[in-house]
């Protein structure tokens, strides 16, 4: 008879504490790193219709929020200015989950395709240029990070496996490069705590980071899945996939703003792009619900890309268009800026081995545009005006308070052409703030064009050490 008493015992406490269990996301877990000066939200799952308890340390307050009939339970909790750590306690009643050495300070979501998913200690075979010093000196209390995994679904997730890491060298090396080198060049400027959020995975095109939509409005070279069987085949450029697996878990966070390394899988469609991303990117902050935060991006870098095309290249697969969509939606992207990675290319290497200078750039896009620092160059110089006179053309470009340089090499990248539409090689003759152009064989150039090509090395840049893009002032 006893026995059965405790057996029943057991089994209430075994179903209330079930009924009682509180379920928070991965985001909401130890370590985590909360954006200072906001009303943040918080989330997480219980049994319906439970009143949830939210306290914060930093302030003693509480928050109580009820949950949906599904469980569900969402509210905001004040955030002050950077400081920890702290904790986070979340209450039913019967229940309280703690989380502990939470901090305050500045999140930025880091999102793209392999140039932003490689990780400081290189992929196989491919090294990351100083990422092992880099990964050395990475012991830092002020920077937290997580990263999503990689998941391809056909619905919205709501959650993810992972955890928050404490930047040191044992957890540094598996960590997005450019994410690294963007947020510790913050948390050393700012001198406040930095944590990144990592999504992003290789090969992947912009469609996959969009859910349908977004993606409603234009006519797709991929169609939209609608079984398992679409996921079977390239699964991470399948539109809305990553979206649906990697992104959803997260929107909602907040953050101060998001960086982006993506657009190498997506050369082949370049005069569709520039659309496409801006739709992202609205889209992104509309769902958010956190205003236009900023968003910087890296323009991506040359490579070779007609080997992947040894028996159909076409003009259109020059990555050169690809770069200028990337250039034109830095101009109609509100509160955004490009990171120009022209002098960091490799032929034979789609993953330039220098991430440093994309990290650090995007870095001072950041520093200067969100955070109202001064003194310093962020921008790379950008083609502002064409003057003809005669046989010659002078170039003036904008971006350039000191000048620019070509650093005591000769300039062979710029070409001119005429009426006919032939370009020829340029005679360059560098000026301070600008290039004065001449061919033999143009006698009234029209159009000019600076490396593009689809494989380049950058030859003009800022004193500041900022690349110029490449760029074409024709549209034939």
């Amino acid at each position: 008879m006893k026995n059965r008493i405790a057996l029943v015992i057991v089994c209430a406490f075994s179903i209330l504490s079930l009924h009682a269990e509180i379920k928070l996301p991965a985001l909401f877990s130890d370590n985590m790193l909360l954006q200072q000066n906001m009303e943040t939200p918080i989330w997480g799952w219980a049994e319906k219709n439970e009143v949830i308890t939210i306290s914060t340390s930093w302030d003693a307050k509480s928050y109580e929020v009820k949950t949906d009939k599904q469980g569900q339970w969402k509210t905001n909790i004040q955030t002050p200015k950077s400081g920890g750590p702290y904790m986070i306690m979340v209450s039913n009643g019967t229940e309280i989950k703690t989380i502990n050495n939470v901090l305050i300070g500045e999140v930025w979501l880091c999102s793209g395709q392999s140039n932003m998913e490689m990780p400081l200690k290189g992929f196989p075979g491919q090294p990351v240029k100083g990422g092992n010093e880099a990964i050395v000196r990475s012991q830092n209390k002020n920077i937290h990070f997580i990263t999503v995994p990689r998941t391809t679904v056909l619905e919205p997730k709501s959650d993810f496996e992972g955890q928050w890491e404490v930047a040191s060298p044992k957890t540094t090396g598996n960590f997005s490069a450019t994410a690294w080198y963007f947020g510790s060049l913050l948390q050393e400027v700012l001198q406040v705590p930095v944590g990144l959020i990592h999504v992003s995975y290789g090969g992947s095109n912009v469609e996959a980071w969009m859910n349908e939509e977004m993606l409603k409005d234009f006519d797709l070279a991929l169609e939209l899945p609608k079984k398992e069987s679409d996921l079977k085949s390239n699964p991470n450029r399948v539109p809305t996939t990553l979206f649906n697996g990697m992104l959803s878990p997260v929107i909602g966070y907040g953050i101060k703003g998001a960086i982006w390394y993506q657009g190498e899988s997506n050369y082949e469609r370049p005069f569709q792009y520039k659309d496409l991303f801006k739709k992202m990117v609205t889209s992104w902050r509309t769902l958010w619900n956190q205003g236009d935060f900023p968003f910087y991006f890296a323009q991506i870098a040359p490579f070779d890309y007609a080997r992947f095309h040894p028996n159909d290249n076409k003009e259109a697969y020059n990555s050169a268009y690809l770069r200028e969509a990337q250039l034109k939606a830095s101009k109609t992207i509100e509160n955004s800026g490009m990171a120009v990675l022209l002098d960091v290319g490799e032929f034979g290497n789609i993953h330039p081995a220098d991430k440093q200078k994309g990290g650090e750039r995007l870095a001072y896009q950041a520093l200067v545009k969100t955070y109202g620092f001064e003194g310093f160059e962020y921008e790379s110089p950008e083609f502002n005006a064409m003057e003809i006179k005669g046989s010659t053309v002078t170039v003036s470009f904008n971006n350039v308070p000191n000048g620019i340089t070509a650093y005591d090499k000769e300039v062979t990248g710029f070409e001119i052409a005429g009426e006919n539409k032939v370009f020829y090689p340029a005679q360059v003759q560098l000026r301070r703030k600008s290039v004065v152009l001449s061919a033999p064989q143009v006698e009234k150039p029209v159009a000019v064009r600076y490396l593009f090509k689809d494989f380049v090395k950058a030859e003009i840049f800022s004193t500041g050490g900022l690349p110029m893009s490449s760029f074409r002032t024709d549209d034939w």
